[in-house]
């Protein structure tokens, strides 16, 4: 194989594995058995970046560009479409949807870009009934999902103007659930439980933090101590079904207050109005 730098190696790389004296494996795939994999992918590419690791960043940004060329790549074997074509329209939407970089269009901030954006969008679509929120993938993760529900409203001005009032509104849905639990009524109970997630997802939205990353830091925190809980226990010549839920909670507050246990890493933020999609 001829050798090469950047996007056009690789496109070959991919052609070659798909063609007939290629890799079995390559050749195999379809689009639906890439999905979960795709998926995957973009989790890892997450973790990178958290982590810090530049060298690990690169290496799964490649993984997942080339999920990308491989289902282009599977497209153009049936004559749909080809990478190229696919760089060639976000090219097109990227140019079309700034007419202030590439046009003469004047903005006097990122707020009124969202805005020209979301303006621009809507002109494309030649759907009958068109929403500000079409787009929005059924498979994101629910609490993903529900942030990017309540960013794409709040660009149109369907938003809180007041942190105490959106905390307000957690505190009524906290009590609506309350009253459901009461009530025994599994069915409201469940929806109540819905709602008080997606208002906590809302204040969290308001406040400029990503509620995904807020939960998966308490999940790892939480990780954290229960495992000191066990080691402590351990120490003891116990295990966890020799304990009561007493001597448990006693353990947990004991890590809680233990000087040990490293800091929790400051949240990383995620702007409000800063996405697009």
């Amino acid at each position: 194989m001829k050798r090469g730098r950047g996007i056009d190696r690789l496109l070959r790389i991919v052609a070659r594995l798909r063609g007939k004296k290629g890799c079995p494996w390559d050749r195999e795939q379809t689009l639906q058995s890439l999905k979960p994999q795709l998926l995957e992918e973009c989790y890892e590419v997450l973790e990178a970046i958290d982590s810090g690791d530049r060298a690990h960043h690169e290496e799964e940004l490649g993984d997942l560009l080339l999920h990308v060329v491989l289902q282009a790549q599977i497209r153009r074997e049936k004559g749909d479409f080809s990478f190229q074509d696919v760089a060639h329209r976000i090219s097109e939407k990227l140019i079309r949807r700034h007419p202030h970089v590439f046009g003469n269009l004047k903005v006097k901030d990122a707020r009124q870009v969202l805005k020209n954006w979301e303006m621009i969008k809507a002109g494309e679509k030649e759907t009958p009934d068109p929403s500000v929120l079409d787009g929005i993938p059924r498979r994101l993760p629910a609490l993903l999902r529900a942030h990017r529900i309540q960013a794409r409203v709040a660009r149109v001005g369907f938003d809180w103007e007041k942190t105490e009032d959106v905390v307000r509104k957690v505190r009524e849905e906290v009590g609506e659930m309350s009253r459901a639990i009461r009530a025994r009524r599994p069915a409201e109970v469940r929806e109540e439980i819905g709602d008080l997630l997606f208002a906590l997802v809302n204040l969290s939205r308001f406040l400029d933090v990503n509620a995904d990353e807020a939960l998966q830091q308490a999940n790892v925190k939480f990780m954290g101590r229960f495992r000191e809980v066990e080691r402590r226990i351990r120490r003891k010549g116990k295990s966890l079904r020799d304990c009561t839920l007493a001597e448990m909670d006693a353990e947990w507050e004991r890590v809680k207050r233990d000087a040990r246990l490293r800091p929790v890493a400051s949240l990383r933020t995620t702007p409000r109005r800063a996405r697009r999609s």
